[in-house]
């Protein structure tokens, strides 16, 4: 069965399978939305905050995820398969770069022309 996740810094949204954790979704659809590291939940880079939505889990380091946190629904993307459509929040260390790398990735709406002035004729 397949889910929408959406990426609330971003806006992004990808569809993930229930046997694929939300990292993988992410990365085979091309989308760049959760920041990648280990992909093996050691490196805490992909950590994000489930703000709505049904989840499975596998383990998680301790180094990166305390039981608090993880209580809260804070926990890493390559850990966690949807159960249901999800909304999640990228935090932690990598929140900055989501940040900035959505707001270099701006549309003005207009297009652009180039004028050449072309010499007088002599006549």
């Amino acid at each position: 069965m397949h889910f929408v996740v959406t990426i609330d810094n971003t806006g992004e949204t990808f569809r993930c399978s229930d046997e694929s954790n939300v990292l993988q979704g992410m990365e085979q659809l091309q989308r760049k939305g959760i920041p990648v590291g280990c992909r093996n939940g050691g490196c805490g880079v992909c950590k994000v905050q489930v703000t709505e939505g049904l989840y499975t889990k596998r383990k998680m380091s301790r180094g990166v995820i305390s039981v608090d946190e993880e209580a809260s629904g804070c926990v890493l993307a390559c850990k966690i398969y949807p159960q249901s459509n999800l909304r999640v929040e990228v935090v932690g260390k990598m929140a900055r770069a989501v940040l900035a790398q959505k707001s270099m990735s701006f549309d003005f709406g207009f297009a652009t022309a180039t004028v050449i002035n072309q010499p007088d004729e002599e006549k």
